[in-house]
């Protein structure tokens, strides 16, 4: 491993690892976030600070700051730096340093990877997750299947260099919903709109 691509590792992580949930939160007066719903910082719990303004733009931000780190280190440092980059992105979204490791689910920032480094699986990526949104009303069903779809779609695209990484991102924001992957299981899992999605 190059120097490079210690240091887009190391840009990628810092990137990704920037709580925007927290700090959105946190200048619009509405608490800290850690202490609402379910106490993750990505956008759905954003959500149930009862802000869609909030949520939308913290979506946002956690995509492009994986979008950013990618491009950034692509452009100064060469093409293959984009995955070490990418990786550091999404595991500091997800470890972050600075929250004691506890950080999102990791949906929003795989879909600004996806842009930056295999943009035909974003829209993919994008569809699926709009898909079940619609249909189940159930983010964390959105969000894992969208996330399966990244190495379904890196394979049909045939890009085999990526597949093993985007496997393991897939399996990764798997990793982190499995508290909902229980609640599915027993029925209890919040839907967007529902009284128990502000609570639960």
């Amino acid at each position: 491993m190059t120097r490079e691509m210690l240091f887009a590792l190391a840009l990628g992580y810092l990137f990704g690892s920037i709580p925007f949930g927290l700090i959105l939160t946190r200048i619009a007066g509405k608490g800290d976030l850690r202490t609402i719903g379910s106490g993750n910082i990505g956008a759905t719990n954003v959500l149930r600070t009862g802000s869609k303004p909030l949520a939308a733009l913290t979506l946002i931000l956690d995509c492009l700051k994986a979008t950013a780190a990618v491009f950034l280190c692509q452009y100064f440092f060469g093409d293959e730096t984009g995955p070490f980059a990418a990786t550091g992105a999404l595991v500091g979204h997800v470890y972050p340093f600075w929250l004691r490791f506890r950080g999102g689910k990791g949906a929003a920032t795989l879909f600004g990877i996806l842009i930056a480094l295999l943009w035909p699986a974003a829209f993919v990526y994008a569809a699926v997750w709009l898909l079940l949104l619609r249909t189940t009303r159930i983010s964390s069903v959105a969000g894992m299947g969208a996330a399966l779809s990244v190495p379904v779609s890196a394979a049909v695209i045939g890009d085999y260099a990526l597949f093993p990484m985007l496997l393991g991102f897939a399996l990764l924001v798997l990793w982190k919903h499995r508290e909902n992957i229980v609640r599915l299981r027993k029925g209890t899992e919040p839907r967007i709109g529902s009284k128990t999605s502000s609570t639960a």
